[in-house]
């Protein structure tokens, strides 16, 4: 599989009503270098309804034990393994989950991926733009389909689509590869850019959606008077009357939301909140006084998401905001503006964004894609929340670009060795775009629970490793002192993510002025051996103990780690 060979694929669109390739329609691509721009013109005299665009198929003889990493549509679909065995790194996968229509025949992945035969070259296949059109791959023996989801739009007589910018390129230098595409897509989607890192605490992952105003102003006191390094405090769900009424507080949080926000901002720190801002329960208000605002079914009802895909986790079926509604752009921009100016909240955690793009209904402008009904409501968003930090949670992954802050890296984290493992993989995989396309949230920090010491070691360090933000997950009035030592020791976050060997992701390196940090894992059930080249003369501690560690003349050698445990070492 090379340029030339992508170069020279065949192409087709297809049509909705039968399946079949429309010979009507004219695709033309021209390449420039690694990087394909294409458009789909009409030059009969009928409209066609067009079910996507074949934008390349390629055959290739790479064998079945090829490495293979691939993005999703929503952020918690990522796919790993092989061309042979592909591997949901997430169980919540668009196929099953999420109930993406795919070919029931292939393997179905969006945005990038890429190919590592034995010995060979890395080889990368990605779109470096999500205007307008879905891009993906259609993976099946022997071949490799580059595909845009045309959502069966009309494309009339005389018209023409501009479609989003292809990329393919080779090179033994994976990083070198992904940092190319990062910046290629920058080109496209000017990254929104905020300092420092942000961190801060979040109640979700110790109070849940039962949180009170009690006990988040409880944590404020801890952070303030102990660990004031953590800058936001946020509220994370459990305070709003309704999912989809977010200005009106419910009687569950206690009342108090205001005073809460008040005194959080008193003791010098900032206060953030978790809104959902594309969804909306049955019984909320903004549903029931505005059913028009919201994407609807094939009769024109307001549509049920769990006709189409997952319900809802909480008071569902959820119904979606239709972002090309007027009106529905005006509320969003107006919750938004009425938290940031009147509330006094400068970060706001988006989740559930992926109803925002949801498939399978109809928008009040019969020619916008999902991408665009999402990226027009994101932008109402933004105009509200001013010069506030937007994270993404749950969104859809590249037609999120240029418009979030921050973006959720992995599944929620929870207090075991599988979830700690599996988040790690998530997280890791995605350190190329953290600092280039926005800073990526690994999910908070958990340092206390039935725990080996091990194992938490092996947390901080990858969260360490990843260079995004820090947000403890902890009740921080009844953390022991050791663990609140070692959250201090993540503050503040680097920026800079580690950069790992292989794809076994044992020894990372994250280079700082001054210093280099070695990040060592042990995923194995069993201790496990590691020797590392050591980046020159100098001392060598362990970042988390102080303790100075022994190295022989340019190796390191780590006789048999615990297992499941790291070492975070810095070498000066």
């Amino acid at each position: 599989m090379d340029l030339d060979a992508m170069k020279n694929a065949p192409c087709w669109t297809v049509l909705t009503d039968d399946g079949g390739r429309a010979e009507q329609l004219e695709l033309l691509r021209e390449w420039r270098g690694s990087f394909c721009s294409a458009k789909l013109m009409n030059r009969s005299t009928e409209p066609a309804r067009v079910r996507e665009i074949v934008l390349a198929e390629i055959r290739h003889d790479l064998p079945d034990d090829t490495k293979l990493y691939a993005e999703g549509f929503t952020m918690l679909s990522q796919t790993g393994g092989t061309l042979g065995e592909p591997v949901d790194l997430c169980g919540l996968t668009d196929r099953k989950h999420y109930r993406i229509p795919q070919p029931d025949d292939a393997t179905v992945v969006y945005g990038m991926l890429t190919l590592k035969p034995p010995g060979g070259r890395t080889i990368l296949m990605a779109f470096t733009s999500c205007r307008r059109f879905v891009g993906r791959f259609y993976l099946r023996p022997g071949a490799i389909q580059v595909v845009f989801d045309a959502e069966g739009l009309t494309l009339g007589p005389g018209e023409e689509w501009q479609l989003e910018e292809f990329m393919f390129a080779e090179d033994a230098d994976r990083d070198g590869l992904l940092e190319s595409l990062a910046g290629r897509i920058a080109r496209h989607h000017k990254p929104l850019r905020f300092e420092p890192v942000p961190t801060g605490w979040c109640s979700w992952y110790c109070f849940g959606p039962g949180v009170t105003a009690e006990q988040v102003l409880a944590n404020l006191e801890t952070i303030a008077d102990r660990m004031p390094q953590l800058k936001y405090v946020q509220i994370d769900d459990g305070y709003q009357a309704a999912m989809g009424d977010w200005l009106e507080p419910g009687k569950a949080f206690g009342g108090g939301l205001e005073r809460v926000l008040k005194e959080i901002r008193r003791r010098g720190l900032q206060p953030g909140i978790w809104v959902a801002p594309f969804i909306a329960e049955e019984g909320s208000r903004v549903f029931r006084e505005h059913p028009d605002w919201f994407v609807r079914d094939a009769s024109g009802a307001p549509l049920r998401s769990d006709r189409v895909t997952f319900g809802g986790w909480r008071n569902a079926p959820w119904y979606a905001l239709d972002g090309t509604h007027p009106q529905a752009r005006e509320h969003l921009e107006g919750v938004f503006r009425t938290m940031r100016e009147q509330w006094g909240c400068n970060y706001f955690k988006l989740d559930a964004n992926f109803w925002g793009a949801i498939h399978g209904g109809r928008f009040r402008d019969p020619q916008a894609t999902r991408v665009e009904a999402y990226r027009r409501g994101m932008e109402a968003v933004l105009a509200g929340a001013g010069d506030s930090f937007i994270l993404g949670c749950n969104h859809p992954l590249w037609p999120s670009l240029g418009l979030i802050h921050g973006s959720r890296s992995s599944n929620d984290i929870s207090r075991n060795w599988g979830s700690i493992s599996n988040t790690a993989v998530e997280n890791l995989s995605r350190n190329w775009q953290n600092g280039r396309l926005w800073w990526n949230d690994p999910d908070v920090v958990v340092l206390t629970g039935d725990l080996p010491e091990s194992e938490f070691y092996f947390h901080a360090t990858v969260i360490y490793a990843t260079g995004g933000l820090v947000l403890a997950g902890d009740d921080l009035t009844k953390m022991p002192p050791e663990r609140m030592a070692m959250l201090r020791k993540l503050l503040p976050p680097t920026g800079a993510s580690a950069r790992f060997q292989d794809d076994a992701m044992r020894v990372g390196v994250v280079s700082l002025k001054g210093r280099t940090m070695l990040c060592l894992l042990n995923w194995d059930d069993q201790a496990s051996s590691l020797s590392v080249a050591l980046p020159g003369r100098g001392s060598v501690r362990d970042y988390w103990t102080g303790a100075e560690v022994e190295a022989g003349a340019g190796v390191l050698e780590l006789k048999d780690m615990p297992p499941r445990s790291a070492r975070l070492l810095a070498c000066e």
